[in-house]
């Protein structure tokens, strides 16, 4: 997906269809997403096979289908690739699960990964991050969106408590979940594709779990933390174990390499941005909430209206499904003025909303912050510029926003 919009073109909103992955691979969906704000902040859209979603792109909008569980429910599905189809983990995966029990299991898992908790980590975290970058400084050209899909693994997966063995597998199957139909991960169909990664994940997380309690030891990983969390009293279920460990398997793989990805790209475009940067390394986290706010990896969610609902100027029926266009509402300029301006110092980007809103606010928000502040800073104190290698290639999916390519070429940056 183009993350700067080109020329702003003639669009027909009739004849737009936001289920075309062309648009994402190698469309302009933002000026769309500019022109639906404006003219079509709810928009109503029937595929050919019949299934019929609403869409919202306004900041407020967006907020309230993702806050507000008593009109929008997350029980019948939660992500664009399952329209149609009932969420048959609803209840049980907490993604698809509404408050009080949402509430109640979230407090028992986030526990482990409140900013407190990971704060201890960022040596370790630190350690891995500068291991990634040495091969770019080498001169020679990188692949910085291909390598990154592995970043992830290399930074949490000690902290998950998985081998090194699996991590390669692991960053596959999530990446066929979220990019079902892109032609580096599908297999077969998309429902096949998707069919395949999510039994893939959860065999091995319910046979981690096996494994783990018959050699009867822990070692303090956040695996282990979902294997003794207990909710009103009583432990979570095996197959609470096997979702929930599916679900944040897929969290900490998905986002965080399309956000380095991106926001490198912003800055390689920017170069007045990336010495800015350089000179102000205290503006890092901001850099950080700018970059998520820029690239909005999840660039939309799913809920379904549980009544008849008056939003964005029209109503969704009692059981429809509601995009919640994320990516749009990252651009709204009533939040963002000048939203289509990559600024590293922007005042308020900390409001952008990539890791969702409302109750099912990412979880793990505070480790991906943690790690894309580390990988910023190390990048900036290590490559003296940054410059492209080759065309980017993006990612072929109407859910994540991303590349599969980003060829760089990073030089030293020189000591004083």
């Amino acid at each position: 997906m183009r993350l700067t919009p080109g020329p702003a073109d003639d669009v027909d909103l009739d004849r737009v269809d936001l289920f075309d992955l062309d648009l994402y691979a190698s469309g302009d969906p933002h000026r769309i997403w500019d022109l639906m704000r404006a003219e079509a902040p709810l928009r109503h859209q029937t595929l050919p096979d019949g299934r019929e979603f609403w869409s919202v792109t306004r900041y407020e909008d967006v907020c309230r289908v993702l806050g507000d569980h008593r009109d929008f429910t997350s029980e019948r599905g939660t992500v664009v690739t399952h329209l149609g189809v009932d969420d048959v983990a609803a209840g049980k995966l907490m993604t698809s699960t509404d408050p009080p029990r949402h509430t109640q299991v979230r407090r028992a898992i986030g526990s482990g990964l409140i900013a407190r908790a990971v704060a201890p980590w960022e040596d370790r975290i630190r350690q891995a991050i500068v291991r990634f970058l040495e091969p770019a400084l080498t001169g020679e050209t990188f692949d910085l969106a291909e390598r990154a899909l592995r970043l992830p693994a290399i930074v949490t997966g000690p902290l998950l408590g998985i081998p090194e063995r699996d991590w390669d597998e692991l960053v596959q199957l999530t990446a066929m979940v979220t990019a079902p139909s892109d032609p580096h991960f599908q297999h077969g169909s998309e429902a096949a594709t998707l069919a395949i990664s999510h039994h893939e994940l959860v065999s091995y997380v319910t046979e981690w779990v096996k494994r783990r309690r018959s050699a009867g030891d822990e070692d303090g990983s956040l695996l282990d933390h979902l294997m003794s969390a207990r909710v009103g009293g009583a432990p979570l279920t095996d197959e609470e174990i096997a979702l929930d460990g599916y679900s944040i398997l897929l969290g900490a793989n998905v986002t965080t390499p399309h956000t380095v990805s991106g926001t490198v790209l912003a800055l390689i475009e920017r170069p007045v941005q990336f010495e800015k940067a350089q000179a102000e390394p205290e503006l890092v986290p901001n850099l950080v909430e700018e970059g998520l706010r820029w690239t909005s990896a999840a660039c939309n969610f799913m809920r379904y209206a549980v009544n008849d609902t008056r939003i964005g100027g029209g109503t969704v029926p009692a059981g429809g499904a509601v995009v919640a266009w994320i990516g749009s509402a990252n651009r709204d300029a009533s939040r963002f003025p000048d939203p289509h301006e990559f600024d590293l110092a922007r005042a308020g980007a900390k409001r952008q909303v990539a890791f969702g809103f409302g109750p099912h606010f990412c979880v793990g928000a505070p480790l991906a912050r943690l790690t894309l502040r580390v990988f910023f800073e190390e990048l900036l104190q290590r490559f003296g510029s940054i410059e492209l290698g080759g065309e980017p290639e993006h990612l072929r999916s109407y859910f994540i926003a991303g590349m599969t390519h980003l060829p760089i070429v990073a030089k030293k940056r020189k000591t004083s």
